[in-house]
This record gives C-alpha cells, sequence and structure tokens, in this order.
C-alpha cells in the first residue's frame, strides 16, 4: 500500500459510524423510531430543542415552551419494564451544592449539624414515572450515581425503609459522553432499576404513586441573564427506547 491509501486507511479507522438502532427485543414494543416524535408531545413553542439527530433524541435544556418542558409519552403505562439507552453529553455547569448521601438515604452532617456538600461538574434529567415528577429516576453526575428516585428519598414523610430503598447501591454510570442504559421495572408500587447491567435499586417502594401514567423524559436547567447556566441543565440525549408491559 502507498503512503496515500495508508493515509487514508488511517483516518478511516479513527471515524466511528452512526450507532444504528438496536433491535428491540422479543416482547418488547419500540417508543421511538430513530427518525420521529412519534408517540411523543414535544413541549407547546419548544421551538426546536428537543430534536432528533442521527437517530437519537437529543436536548439542549433550553425549551422555549411556557408551561412544561418534558417530553411526556401520548401512552400511559401501569406495570412495564422499560429500556432506555442515555448518556450525558456535556457537564458545562459545576454544582456547588451537592451532598454525600448515605446508604440510609440521609445526607452526611459536618460538625455544625449541616450537610456537607461537595462541587462537582454537573448535568441533570430522568425518566418520569406514571405522570408525575415525584417518580422520577434520576440522571446526573451525583456520587451517589444514576437511578435514585429523589422526590421519595427528600420526602421526610416516607419511612425511613422508603428513603433507603430509593438510594442507590452502587454508582453504576459510566463516563461523561458515554451510553448509559436503565432497565426500569414499575410492579405495582415497586420499582427495581438495573443501570448498566447493575442493579441499583430493588423492588423499592414508591407509596402512593398512580396506577398508571405517561412516561417523560425530562427537562431540567435554565440560564440567568447574563447566559450563564443557574442549574445543572439537562444536556442529554436518548435511543433505544422500549417497553414490554407487565399483568
Amino acid at each position: 500500500m502507498n503512503r496515500s491509501l495508508m493515509l487514508v486507511a488511517v483516518a478511516f479507522a479513527f471515524v466511528s459510524p452512526p450507532k444504528m438502532l438496536a433491535e428491540t427485543p422479543s416482547g418488547f414494543v419500540s417508543l421511538f423510531d430513530g427518525k420521529t416524535f412519534a408517540g411523543w408531545k414535544v413541549p407547546e413553542k419548544d421551538n426546536g430543542h428537543w430534536k432528533i439527530i442521527d437517530g437519537v433524541i437529543d436536548y439542549d435544556a433550553s425549551s422555549e415552551s411556557p408551561m412544561d418542558k418534558n417530553l411526556w409519552s401520548e401512552k400511559e403505562y401501569g406495570n412495564f419494564v422499560l429500556l432506555v439507552d442515555w448518556r450525558i453529553k456535556e457537564t458545562p455547569y459545576i454544582n456547588p451544592r451537592v451532598p454525600i448521601i448515605k446508604p440510609d438515604g440521609t445526607h452526611k452532617l459536618g460538625a455544625d449539624g449541616k450537610p456537607i456538600v461537595t462541587s462537582v461538574p454537573d448535568s441533570d434529567s430522568g425518566i418520569f414515572l406514571r405522570g408525575q415528577g415525584k417518580s422520577q429516576v434520576n440522571i446526573w453526575c451525583w456520587p451517589i450515581g444514576s437511578g435514585e428516585v429523589y422526590g421519595y428519598r427528600m420526602d421526610r414523610k416516607m419511612s425511613a425503609k422508603v428513603r433507603a430503598g430509593v438510594t442507590p447501591k452502587m454508582n453504576a454510570d459510566n463516563n461523561i459522553g458515554e451510553w448509559n442504559q436503565f432497565e426500569l421495572t414499575m410492579q405495582d408500587d415497586r420499582l427495581s432499576v438495573k443501570l448498566n447491567g447493575q442493579q441499583v435499586l430493588k423492588d423499592a417502594q414508591l407509596p402512593g404513586i398512580p396506577s398508571r401514567g405517561r412516561i417523560a423524559l425530562q427537562h431540567h436547567g435554565g440560564k440567568d441573564a447574563e447566559g450563564n447556566w443557574r442549574s445543572p441543565p439537562a444536556l442529554v440525549q436518548f435511543r433505544n427506547i422500549a417497553i414490554r408491559e407487565l399483568d
């Protein structure tokens, strides 16, 4: 091979082909065709911030909708197994208020009795289950890892068992920019979460969760008057979304 052809071959070796949609597993129904938002309700007056790029749902955390900025499924679901691939694209916001979360879901306190907090580069999104933000399965950069149910963990009206149950047992997140997969199983008021094949929640109880509701991909974040992020933005992508309904 002459030098010119060798250089061309090397160049092609460093070009990653676009990721094709995975084949929908047997028994599952695809919720995203890779081309359109069929089956989803794009926020009114979103103005193109939820979009599809190279077969993935891409969000820039800047929806202009004056109301709900989340991307909701058109259909409601009760009991199901949901598969979702997701990745955080970048983390331009430094979150100065990230707590150290103990296995029981409470925050580690300092000698002054206040939560110890640390700063981390952060982006934030999640999956809303059964039509409500309280039952959101988190996607973020906190050391505790993605997969927790913040709305229940932080609800002091919930029992200690419930709050511990919705706290991830490990950080199973891949690196920023890499793809991850959730496997979310919702059965009655019990939620199990696998992240990249690791069981981070097992039969966590979500008291009071509705029996049915829509699924949402979460909006999070916003900018101040100077154009700086004032909270962790949902700079995320999603693909290979499929569901299997259960009895």
